[in-house]
């Protein structure tokens, strides 16, 4: 087994461990290694950029790195109203992440009663801006 192939298990392994799906910790979040805190107003992601998630240029996917900064929106969402789905994503991608912890930091641009308008900013270990990414959320009904 390669280093990449043996990489690639140990973090299916790690998703596959647990059957939580919940915000926090879900089959993805877990798959990608990401790690959900808050501060007041805001949410962060922070996951390791691992070969194995890289494309074939050596850098990390930038769906990857969409999926990360969605997942810090709606853990934000969801934390400060309730569930949302998101309705639309832009993702502007500045610079290239060829490894190292990653950090994605989402705030509200505005918040409605059903529609909500997030950013998220992915930033490399260096600091360097990594990706921009705004959404616009819907809020989905309570559960009854």
């Amino acid at each position: 087994m390669s280093a990449l192939q043996a990489e690639a298990q140990a973090m299916l392994d790690r998703a596959a461990a647990d059957d939580r799906q919940e915000f926090g910790s879900f089959f993805l979040a877990r798959l990608l290694g990401m790690t959900v805190s808050y501060a007041a107003e805001s949410c962060t992601v922070a996951f390791d950029a691992a070969p194995p998630l890289f494309n074939p240029q050596g850098t990390l996917h930038g769906g990857v790195l969409a999926t990360a900064m969605d997942i810090s929106m709606g853990h934000l969402l969801n934390r400060s109203v309730g569930p949302g789905a998101t309705l639309e994503i832009k993702v502007q991608f500045m610079a290239p992440v060829t490894a190292g912890p990653v950090r994605c930091c989402a705030t509200f641009l505005r918040q409605g009663r059903s529609v909500s308008f997030l950013q998220s900013h992915a930033t490399r270990a260096d600091g360097v801006l990594a990706a921009h990414a705004t959404a616009t959320w819907r809020l989905l009904p309570a559960k009854a």
